[in-house]
């Protein structure tokens, strides 16, 4: 032992484990056809096992060696949503988009039902809003659409629940927006941004909810939104903008003017969901028929 403690002899050292690494980061050596992002989406959604047992987080981590499967389901998620819809001929399909569905994929892969899986989609609502949408049938048809919201010729018309009553009953809001860099898939009033401008109208209001409509003229990402949370009455559910938590987004198109193929000019109305009257119904009556019933 006198040689090894004087270092004349080295003792052998045992073999250290291999660094682990994140389950994402594994499977972008292995597929590399599919981007981070899509391989994320398809560990939380169930396609994925490591050894025979399935794993559904992606900074799960495991030593390189692992074995790997990937399932990827062709059944999708929403496969049970059937937009209503509200006109159809041989180019377009107007539809009631409900609130919780994409309007299109986002990323490579998608597992779930979009719009898209209904015809060309030529614009957009987010995905918790509802109302009306017009699809194409074909490209065709597409070009001419989408060349009417670039140039500003549809009209468009909203129905929100805001927190709160605005200051005023009929006011045009001209804030510009700029994307948020802290946030980048938000955005915020600034005066370097571009144009975006809403007419906005109060229809009624019990003192803590307020219904509004709100007619943009520029088409701008969350321009809704960024301007009532702007004023101070943001809308309720629209948790990303200072809403308050609901069953939904309370922001619902309900009305959209635009030429058809032909030159047919048409407005498509879908009224919005009973629950929005609801919301801003006045609490006094309420009280005054339970105080008769007494």
């Amino acid at each position: 032992m006198s040689r090894v403690i004087n270092g004349d002899t080295v003792l052998p050292e045992e073999d250290k484990p291999a660094e682990k690494i994140r389950l994402d980061l594994l499977m972008k050596d292995i597929y590399k056809s599919y981007n981070r992002s899509t391989l994320q989406k398809f560990i939380e959604n169930g396609f994925v096992t490591v050894d025979g047992i399935l794993v559904t987080k992606s900074n799960t981590k495991f030593e390189p060696g692992v074995k790997i499967d990937l399932k990827v389901s062709e059944e999708l998620k929403n496969s049970d949503i059937v937009p209503e819809v509200v006109y159809e001929d041989e180019n377009v399909l107007v539809v009631n988009k409900p609130s919780g569905l994409l309007s299109e994929a986002k990323g490579e892969y998608c597992p779930e039902r979009t719009l898209a899986d209904f015809g060309f989609v030529a614009h957009r609502l987010d995905r918790d809003t509802s109302g009306v949408m017009i699809l194409a049938k074909n490209e065709e048809t597409l070009h001419f659409l989408k060349k009417q919201f670039l140039k500003r010729t549809v009209h468009k018309t909203y129905y929100a629940v805001v927190k709160g009553v605005p200051k005023h009953e009929l006011a045009k809001i001209d804030l510009p927006l700029i994307r948020n860099i802290n946030r980048p898939t938000t955005f915020r009033v600034d005066a370097n941004g571009k144009e975006s401008e809403t007419f906005f109208r109060l229809l009624k209001t019990n003192g803590d909810y307020s219904l509004v409509e709100l007619k943009p003229t520029t088409g701008r990402t969350h321009q809704l939104r960024v301007h009532m949370n702007y004023l101070g009455h943001p809308i309720v559910g629209d948790v990303v903008y200072g809403g308050e938590k609901a069953d939904r987004l309370y922001l619902h198109a309900g009305e959209l003017e635009i030429t058809l193929p032909g030159g047919e000019r048409r407005v498509f109305r879908v009224a919005r969901p009973r629950k929005f009257d609801l919301m801003v119904k006045d609490k006094s009556a309420d009280e005054s028929s339970e105080n008769k019933g007494e």
